[in-house]
């Protein structure tokens, strides 16, 4: 009885935050006089205050003060109050009146106000009456020529005397503080410049805020309630900057963020590699064989062109988006795109914490196409299915984001998004399609915010096997080739992640995944074997396997890991105070990387964060052996591949940055796309396939041909 009566109850609460987040009055209305406590907070601790705040729902807000909703209530992840929220949504009139219900955080809203020239934000603080001279000057610190004259009027008829002291800081300690200060843990950069008793930030690539002071070292954001920044001093110098975030500590070093940490390069760098043309190796679902990413011997070239066409064998054009990445067999490219009937291309890639969703539900056109290797013809397109996807995307993703798989005979092709798993064979013809039910992927605070499924599926044996971690059941699934009939489905307790699994072969095959919570399980059954965490609490890395280890990486808070298992585990390999398990070989506590796999290339396991910062660990003792920066203002999704001593990073600009290898990593060539990409290329045969944004290309390593000759050749195609 007791666990209906839970059920239940947990069912009356999502019903009301749901309500919330839609603006259903009636509804709100009817859990709230049945008995649901207007405060009943998600796992996350936010409530439905929070939720109508963010949505905008201003009469769903106001009735849920009347009946007594915590107005300064902060949710336990991102540490926000339903005022945060509504302010960064920009719901002025929500803002102005949680401050009129006696919210706090009046001084964060003047600045804002002023950041946007907003007169209903400064009237709604300043009538607040709970400023500090401080916050006062602060605000009359951001008058410019573009400031509204009413806000002007209004803040210099707000005397300051008599309102309580304001610290003075020397004018020659803030400027000691200006400068630049970075995190390596962090990937940031924030830089001050230094104003009438206040310090002005900005987080790199261009997020101001202001500070204002507590003591001569310890300043507060004046945009954001609860941080505090404390300069570190010694001898009149500064060493360091502590910001505290709630229970979060994090220390930045002074200078700006070094391109490099890497070992001093020897002044007679060694030779350049070079590629090796070998035994052909196919590259047959993401990231190739196992997932590795290497592509030793298949002859990848180091530099090429795509305005003079050197090293260009082919271009073909694609319609519509996709972010899954080509696949390749003997001399066929396999790749998916999903065609909206409203032509929407609205994509935004780069480094940025939007999590809206593009609206574009239109009918799609999901295909599954071949391209030859070597001219990039298309041998066959078919399409799967023309429907409107039952979810929505971010800005960063497609309707197609799981990269096919491939055995030599069966080609494999999921799209999420509307519940398809569809085999063909190798010449186009289908085999089965099987309904696995809609996948909604996103995030996971707010499930009305709708990402998009992007596990790829792989074949193992005589099966397929997905990962599907979603809003509502999550579950890994095998589905037989021969069918597409289920062989087995282990539910999963996890909430959406997006990493593909990976098959861990020994005298016990082991399916493992990433998640917040790690698991691994038997890959013939589908029974769960081991389990780890800490992690993440949004994953997209897959688990990779090399050195007799497996290695797993998670970039977003509360924990950034990186861990190094050896297989056959059974139970709970967390490590528990100071004891660990005889499974877990090595592991760092952060640094861990969000959405790009890493790669174990020869000794070295290398992560890429999703600002360039690249990190080099020996990969099996876990010991961090360099660092090194691919550029300023690099935005990277892709994941890395390694070929003949050289690594291929994908920046989302279409730039391919190719480097070296080992401790003393330095850059080779820079080679542009001309056009967005987030996939991972392929390589096989001596080609190196790319997937932008728009086309497919086929790169092969060119000898004895002129740049022009080699443009005139691509052109004649």
């Amino acid at each position: 009885m007791w666990f209906v009566l839970l059920f239940l109850v947990s069912e009356n609460h999502e019903a009301f935050w749901e309500a919330a987040r839609t603006g259903d009055l009636a509804v709100i209305k009817q859990l709230v006089d049945a008995g649901t406590p207007v405060d009943a907070p998600t796992k996350y601790g936010a409530t439905a205050l929070i939720y109508a705040c963010d949505k905008g729902h201003l009469d769903v807000v106001t009735y849920l003060l009347d009946r007594g909703a915590d107005i300064n209530h902060k949710d336990s992840f991102y540490e926000a109050t339903a005022l945060s929220w509504a302010l960064f949504a920009e719901h002025d009139e929500i803002v102005a009146l949680l401050l009129a219900r006696g919210a706090d955080g009046a001084d964060q809203v003047l600045s804002f106000g002023m950041r946007r020239g907003s007169l209903v934000l400064v009237k709604a603080a300043l009538d607040a009456e709970k400023l500090t001279p401080a916050q006062l000057v602060a605000a009359k610190s951001q008058i410019n020529n573009e400031t509204p004259t009413e806000i002007r009027a209004l803040l210099d008829a707000v005397p300051t005397e008599g309102m309580g002291e304001v610290h003075e800081v020397p004018d020659a300690t803030l400027q000691l503080y200006a400068g630049a200060y970075h995190s390596v843990d962090l990937g940031m950069t924030v830089r001050f410049t230094a104003g009438d008793n206040l310090l002005n930030g900005a987080i790199d690539p261009d997020q101001p805020f202001t500070l204002r002071p507590k003591s001569n070292t310890a300043f507060d954001v004046v945009e954001q309630t609860g941080q505090v920044f404390e300069f570190q001093v010694d001898n009149e110098k500064v060493t360091g900057l502590v910001v505290t975030s709630g229970p979060r500590t994090y220390a930045f070093k002074t200078g700006e963020m070094p391109e490099a940490e890497s070992p001093a390069v020897t002044a007679e760098p060694e030779a350049e590699p070079q590629p090796v043309l070998g035994a052909k190796r196919p590259w047959p679902m993401f990231r190739g064989v196992d997932a590795d990413g290497i592509a030793d011997g298949q002859g990848v070239p180091t530099r090429w062109n795509v305005k003079t066409g050197e090293n260009i064998a082919w271009s073909t054009p694609v319609a519509g988006l996709a972010n899954a990445s080509p696949i390749i067999w003997g001399d066929q490219v396999f790749l998916v795109t999903a065609v909206s009937s409203a032509n929407d291309q609205t994509f935004r890639p780069g480094l940025y914490g939007d999590v809206d969703s593009v609206e574009d539900v239109s009918e799609h056109s999901f295909r599954l196409m071949s391209l030859n290797l070597q001219s990039g013809t298309v041998a066959w397109d078919v399409e799967l299915a023309n429907r409107a996807p039952a979810v929505k995307r971010h800005l960063k993703s497609t309707q197609a984001n799981s990269t096919p798989a491939t055995d030599g005979t069966h080609v494999v092709a999921l799209f999420g998004s509307i519940g398809l798993l569809a085999c063909y064979d190798l010449e186009g013809h289908k085999k089965w399609h099987t309904d696995v039910g809609v996948m909604d992927s996103g995030w996971f605070y707010d499930k009305s915010y709708q990402w998009g499924h992007a596990s790829s599926p792989i074949i193992y044996r005589d099966l397929v096997i997905i990962q599907v971690d979603i809003q509502g059941q999550s579950y890994v699934a095998a589905y037989r080739l021969s069918d597409g009939t289920q062989a087995w489905r282990t539910d999963r307790d996890e909430i959406p992640t997006w990493g593909t699994p990976n098959v861990v072969r020994g005298p016990r095959d082991e399916l493992v995944t990433n998640g917040p919570k790690i698991r691994s399980y038997d890959a013939k059954t589908g029974e769960l074997l081991w389990q780890l965490g800490p992690n993440s609490e949004v994953t997209v890395a897959t688990p990779i396997y090399a050195h007799g280890l497996i290695y797993f990486t998670g970039g977003y808070p509360p924990a950034r890991p990186v861990y190094a298992v050896r297989p056959g585990g059974t139970g709970d390999l967390s490590q528990i105070d100071d004891k660990k398990s005889e499974w877990l070989v090595w592991s760092k506590s952060k640094g861990g990387t969000y959405m790009p796999t890493p790669v174990a290339y020869r000794d070295t396991l290398y992560t890429v964060a999703n600002d360039g910062r690249v990190s080099f660990y020996d990969a099996e003792t876990g010991d961090e052996t360099g660092r090194y920066r691919l550029g300023a203002g690099v935005s990277i999704c892709a994941s890395p591949i390694a070929a003949d001593g050289r690594l291929f990073f994908t920046a989302d600009s279409g730039d391919v940055i190719v480097t070296t290898t080992g401790p003393n990593m330095r850059e080779l060539a820079r080679n542009e796309m001309g056009e967005i990409c987030m996939t991972t290329p392929a390589a096989s045969s001596g080609m190196l396939v790319i997937r932008t944004l728009n086309h497919v290309y086929g790169i092969k390593q060119k000898i004895n041909e002129s740049a022009s000759e080699q443009q005139e050749a691509l052109q004649m195609k």
